[in-house]
């Protein structure tokens, strides 16, 4: 299409709106959004499904558009604080996306007091000269309730979070332990000493597992027993329970809450592993050799009793010391855990072999107390029992994989493509940036990346390489066309192990029921996917490669599309679980750092844009934003390869893994966002820098950043630390400079578009 074509064509999407007041097209053909300025926006808001037209070009030919008609108005009701002001209530959504307060009559506030945390129905939309209006559906509470942030947070992402009616009945009906009529066509366990291991806080115990010596063909070996909840015994395809566990598609984890898949008496109750009581399980009962390569396998239901409920931390304490306090209370156990830890150590050394990509990162673990504030930030460590029962879950999850593959089945693999060209090509150069010997191939195998974070583990910038690697990744998604999963190095991979969580894995084990049956597994009628399917199938669809000219297109069976759409639903809604959570995580973080303003840390870079950088600090494992404003008095240049903004006076860089001290200046809450300024002291850092680029110290001609002095007070900039598009409910606290810089509002809001990474407006 001519560029003259394309400023008259009509393009449908949906409104994207931004913070600033702007917003764009997302388009549905999958081409660049459409910009939209602020005057288009006033009769839109954000979700609404539109027709618009191209009316200019940037100059670097980006689309400014205009909206030429609304197809459908979004029904997602609007989550915000009541307010009254002169007379006139109002509310100010929390997702600042929405861009405009709606408007409330005196007699639809029902019950809601001013402050207080609200659902808002709209009534009428807006208008190019009103405001949308609307009434309360929902009083959430005050700002400052425990919790507050998640009974938001589910709204916000549309998570459901109550069950039916009709499905807390059936639970209501289902026994409340195994009986003796479920025991029929079942391998007895019960006498296996089976247990489970889980972290701490584990409510829900989906496996157990067993190992014990074998003669493996001609060597010795393993016998390892993997034990799975068997959750479709009571979830049948089609019933009240499984319409509302296909909806979530997974249990959704928050600091001291989980939302679960399944209502609580499956999920903690009659489906979960309890230790001393019996539970039906699926079983993939496997044959490890030497190697750690698996000899063979079978899958069949059974009945099993628990014998123990061991943590992490106790089977890792038992391991190190076979003869401490630990392993004298389970001194039964004890043989059963090192047998655990040898076929473990096997399967380390197959996973090597075939090359997995395997760093190692930091997660963090939200302590909270009793209200649900945050007492500390710890970091979660992955000792031998973590990595134990990870191998142990990934050779039953193959094993399912190749079961499916070779039953001729249709079902949901775990995909994981490689690095797109794009990707691979920004990795490249960062590497050579970086004078990185080793690099990747046209076609990566995974091991090319293992060998480049080998290689580089002792290099003091190793952090921010391996940070670069795993970035250069694709995302993992559930689809019923297998591709392999790259990051695991596996030609076949699926997801068996956790179906009290993941309705993916529930889909999994029906199917393997109905091959060991020898019948063909049907999927129910599902429900209309929802938005974030729709977002999710158009990205997945702009990595379909193009069909080669003159090969004929095959089309796939009806079976075949039922199933995408069931993995692009639970793709979407593994997303969905994870910004949910991602968002509570950062109000929670800004509520703990609002009581730390003033004061000073160190940390280090771990993100670099072109407007500032991201430091993540050392003691509390909290990231916040250093303005690029906050730099110093010169011109800072962003280098994409090297990944690192560099003075152009001074030569200073700061770059990933970079470490420094800065301060606590500035917490928006509700915008979830954390500000620090730097508190270094860079005059040895420019005289260093000006020495590499003049061969010389010219202290007169240094221009520094006045690092450590207060800087100015940044209260309308756009640049968020975590979670960004949510409107404040309350005032920002920071800590006043003494002196301000103040930077122009052009500054703002390009700073705002550069955070956006949208497309923006023409000059002209």
């Amino acid at each position: 299409m001519n560029e003259k074509n394309s400023l008259l064509a009509e393009f449908e999407g949906v409104v994207s709106g931004h913070r600033d007041g702007h917003g764009f097209v997302v388009r549905d053909d999958g081409q660049a959004d459409i910009y939209l300025p602020s005057n288009e926006m006033r009769a839109v808001l954000h979700k609404d499904r539109v027709k618009a037209r191209i009316v200019r070009l940037d100059r670097k030919g980006r689309p400014e558009g205009r909206v030429t008609e609304i197809v459908e108005r979004s029904n997602s009701p609007i989550i915000g604080r009541l307010l009254q002001e002169s007379g006139v209530w109002l509310v100010a959504p929390e997702d600042k996306r929405y861009g405009q307060d709606v408007l409330i009559p005196k007699g639809a506030i029902g019950s809601a007091k001013a402050g207080q945390v609200v659902v808002v129905e709209l009534t009428e939309p807006p208008a190019l000269y009103g405001q949308p209006v609307g009434r309360v559906k929902e009083v959430l509470g005050d700002i400052d309730d425990p919790g507050m942030e998640i009974e938001i947070a589910v709204r916000k992402y549309d998570v459901p979070h109550e069950f039916s009616d009709a499905a807390l009945a059936q639970a209501r009906s289902l026994p409340d332990h195994v009986r003796a009529s479920d025991h029929l066509h079942r391998v007895d366990l019960r006498d296996v000493p089976l247990v489970t291991i889980d972290g701490e806080d584990a409510r829900d115990f989906d496996d157990a597992v067993y190992c014990e010596p074998a003669k493996v063909g001609r060597g010795k070996g393993w016998r390892l027993l993997v034990a799975i909840a068997d959750v479709s015994h009571y979830v049948e395809t089609g019933s009240a329970i499984d319409v509302d566990a296909y909806d979530r598609a997974t249990s959704v984890y928050f600091p001291r809450r989980v939302i679960p898949m399944l209502p609580e008496k499956l999920s903690n109750g009659l489906c979960s592993l309890n230790p001393g009581v019996e539970r039906l399980c699926m079983v993939c009962d496997m044959l490890v050799n030497a190697k750690g390569e698996i000899h063979a396998y079978q899958f069949y239901p059974a009945v099993m009793f628990s014998h123990a409920r061991f943590t992490y931390t106790e089977v890792a304490a038992i391991l190190q010391n076979t003869r401490g306090p630990e392993a004298a209370q389970r001194k039964a156990l004890v043989p059963y855990l090192v047998n655990l830890h040898d076929v473990y150590r096997a399967l380390l050394v197959a996973r090597q072999v075939r090359g997995a990509v395997d760093f190692e990162t930091v997660e963090t673990q939200i302590v909270c107390d009793e209200s649900g504030r945050i007492e500390k930030i710890i970091p979660r460590t992955r000792n031998d029992a973590h990595k134990l029962i990870e191998e142990a879950m990934l050779a039953a999850n193959v094993c399912s994989a190749d079961f499916i593959g070779e039953g001729k089945h249709t079902g949901l693999f775990r995909v994981h493509e490689g690095p797109t060209p794009e990707k691979q090509d920004i990795l490249r150069n960062y590497l050579k940036a970086m004078g990185v010997t080793q690099t990747i191939s046209d076609n990566p195998h995974p091991s090319e990346f293992q060998k480049i974070a080998s290689a580089t583990k002792d290099r003091p910038e190793s952090q921010q390489i391996h940070t670069m690697l795993l970035r250069s990744m694709q995302q993992a998604i559930y689809t019923p066309l297998n591709q392999g999963h790259f990051g695991l190095a596996f030609d076949a991979y699926t997801h068996f192990t956790s179906p009290i969580r993941r309705y993916p894995d529930l889909l999994v084990h029906r199917v393997i029921k109905a091959i060991l049956a020898g019948k063909r597994y049907q999927l129910p009628v599902l429900p209309t996917p929802g938005e974030a399917h729709a977002k999710l199938s158009k990205r997945l669809a702009s990595r379909v490669k193009p069909p080669v000219a003159g090969e004929p297109v095959k089309k796939p069976s009806v079976d075949t599309l039922a199933w995408q759409a069931a993995g692009l639903h639970c793709s979407a809604n593994e997303r969905r679980a994870d910004e949910a959570s991602r968002d509570v995580e950062a109000w929670l973080k800004c509520k703990y750092m609002r009581e730390h303003l003033g004061e000073e840390f160190s940390g280090v870079v771990t993100s670099v844009t072109s407007f500032g950088l991201f430091v993540t600090l050392d003691a509390m494992y909290v990231e916040g934003l250093v303005h690029i404003t906050e730099l110093g008095g010169e011109y800072f240049r962003f280098d994409e390869a090297r990944q690192e903004l560099r003075g152009e006076r001074t030569g200073i860089r700061y770059a990933l893994g970079s470490r420094v001290q800065v301060q606590v200046s500035r917490v928006d809450l509700d915008g979830r966002r954390i500000d620090f300024r730097l508190v270094n002291d860079n005059d040895g850092m420019a005289l260093r820098a000006m020495r590499d680029k003049t061969g010389q110290a010219d202290t007169d001609e240094v221009v520094l950043g006045r690092a450590g002095k207060p800087r100015r007070d940044r209260k309308n900039e756009d640049a968020t630390s975590s979670t960004s598009g949510v409107a404040p409910l309350l005032p920002v606290l920071e800590v006043k400079p003494s002196a301000h810089k103040a930077a122009s509002k052009k500054s703002e809001r390009s700073n705002a578009r550069a955070a956006s990474g949208k497309p923006r407006k023409s000059r002209r």
